[in-house]
């Protein structure tokens, strides 16, 4: 409430305590003595506008409506009740009690006041603060977006800027070809130039391939699927380009159940890692592919371990970056594709390697 509306409540109650006072005051001169049960319900009326004041005004309140009483009340028995001193020293004795209920009563209220105005003062306060930390909480929100936004606009400017430095070498392979066939020289040499054509259009087109395999996510069409299974197929159709390479791939599967994912997806993503293998092996090396079940995980675990010359230190925190690579002919996108299929499929795709040593890819995929 206003003051104003306060200013007014406050003289409305006092004024109706002044008149019920004055109003048991005069029933008490009114009525005759010798109705003394009346003149005691009378007495005990007091009480009201007392404990009335003291719970509206609080201790000032109270007392101060019990002073009044007294002024009130104290003619009435100094004059009227005079000469019966047992029943003048019960009137006195009522008297302080007045007092004494007012000014309990008032002190009681005040206290609740008081505690009340604090708990108010405590709310109002923990409701700023909730305002205030809304607002910050929105705040880091919107902060937050605009570092994501942020950070996605770089992470596209760069995967940008890679790929128009590993485009750029294929074109200016095929611009030069083309300007020398456009010469009057070329024709002794020209099923070269028109192969050299050929070989960088399709390292350009494997390039755009792959990173829009990478950028674009594409629907999965998850079945019940034999890892086994797959990787037999896969050991199968890349022997023959490991004896090429003098490279032995050898294929020892475990007891795994079944697993639901997208087989397709998962012979690109284990085809991509047997052939990081084969192409990192020397004349005589060997690959070999291992699956097996951790019951505490309640995972499948496939190995695909070399005996290659390893990877360097500084290398393998790059190796699943797009477009990172240590092969002159790659794109640096295999890696990259093949942990993004596996995590897909809830899978991880760790490396552990040592220069010398070999390498050996690490993929576990929930069973």
């Amino acid at each position: 409430m206003t003051g104003s509306a306060v200013k007014k409540t406050g003289l409305a109650r006092g004024m109706a305590l002044l008149a019920c006072v004055i109003g048991i005051s005069l029933l008490h001169y009114l009525t005759p003595l010798r109705l003394a049960m009346l003149h005691d319900i009378f007495q005990r009326l007091y009480y009201i506008p007392i404990i009335l004041a003291a719970y509206w005004f609080g201790f000032r309140g109270g007392i101060g409506c019990a002073l009044l009483v007294t002024f009130c009340y104290a003619p009435h028995i100094l004059f009227q009740w005079g000469g019966h001193i047992a029943m003048e020293m019960e009137k006195y004795l009522e008297v302080i009690l007045y007092n004494v209920v007012g000014g309990i009563t008032g002190m009681l209220s005040q206290q609740e006041r008081t505690r009340r105005e604090q708990l108010e003062e405590t709310a109002k306060g923990l409701e700023d603060s909730y305002r205030q930390l809304r607002s910050q909480s929105e705040l880091i929100i919107r902060i937050e977006e605009q570092l994501r936004r942020a950070e996605r606009l770089s992470a596209l400017g760069e995967l940008s800027a890679i790929l128009a430095h590993e485009i750029r070498n294929p074109l200016a392979s095929i611009r030069g070809t083309a300007e020398i066939l456009m010469g009057d020289g070329a024709a002794a040499n020209r099923d070269e130039f028109l192969e050299i054509l050929v070989k960088e259009s399709d390292r350009l087109n494997r390039v755009v391939e792959d990173f829009l395999r990478m950028a674009r996510p594409e629907p999965a069409i998850k079945k019940e699927c034999d890892i086994n299974y797959e990787l037999a197929n896969i050991v199968m159709l890349l022997s023959a380009q490991a004896q090429g390479e003098e490279v032995e791939l050898d294929f020892a599967p475990g007891e795994i159940p079944a697993v639901t994912a997208d087989p397709e997806k998962l012979r690109q993503a284990f085809m991509n890692i047997i052939l990081n293998g084969i192409q990192a092996s020397a004349p005589g090396g060997r690959v070999q592919v291992t699956t097996g079940f951790d019951s505490q995980s309640c995972s499948i675990e496939i190995r695909f371990c070399d005996n290659g010359p390893g990877i360097a230190p500084e290398a393998i925190g790059k190796i699943f970056e797009p477009f990172f690579t240590t092969k002159g002919s790659g794109t640096g996108l295999g890696l990259s594709i093949t942990r993004k299929i596996l995590e897909g499929h809830g899978g991880t795709l760790e490396v552990e390697s040592a220069p010398g040593e070999g390498a050996c890819f690490r993929v576990r995929l929930p069973a």
